[in-house]
């Protein structure tokens, strides 16, 4: 087997329904994440009405709106985003760890691809950095990993 690398990915997503879990809050940074997402997931030929925005609270929803959406079995595939900024207490921690392990145990229990979005960042410029589609594109980037998982 010989292996390539490539810097182009295309993935025929035409047929593929994803849903994409947001929170609230840092809500602006959070939409920019979903709209680049997005507009990854349409040019690999998502059609708009396939994709499913589903707004939780903060990010330690996540887990929970990921499981509800996998149970119901109705799509191929979830990205997680959202942005947490660390504070001036552990808290950023214990919900940076619960977050993660939270999706991670979703997909693996219910065999459903789940990019893990999830800016975790030490301030808001940081955030926005990568965020944005000019900086970084973690959206972007979210939305191609979950397409490729798709092909498993």
């Amino acid at each position: 087997m010989e292996l390539k690398s490539t810097k182009k990915i295309e993935i025929d997503g035409s047929k593929l329904k994803i849903a994409i879990v947001l929170p609230y809050f840092n809500d602006k940074i959070g939409v920019e994440l979903f709209l680049n997402a997005k507009e990854e997931l349409e040019k690999n030929g998502v059609k708009e009405r396939n994709i499913t925005l589903i707004r939780v609270a903060g990010a330690l929803e996540i887990p929970f709106a990921c499981q509800k959406i996998a149970l119901r079995k109705k799509t191929d595939a979830i990205i997680a985003l959202g942005v947490i900024i660390r504070g001036e207490t552990s808290h950023y921690d214990l919900v940076c760890r619960n977050t993660y392990e939270g999706i991670m145990k979703v997909q693996l229990e219910n065999k459903i691809p789940i990019s893990f979005g999830v800016l975790t960042c030490e301030n808001e410029k940081q955030a926005k950095k990568r965020a944005s589609k000019n900086g970084l594109n973690k959206g972007k980037d979210a939305a191609k990993a979950v397409l490729i998982q798709t092909s498993i």
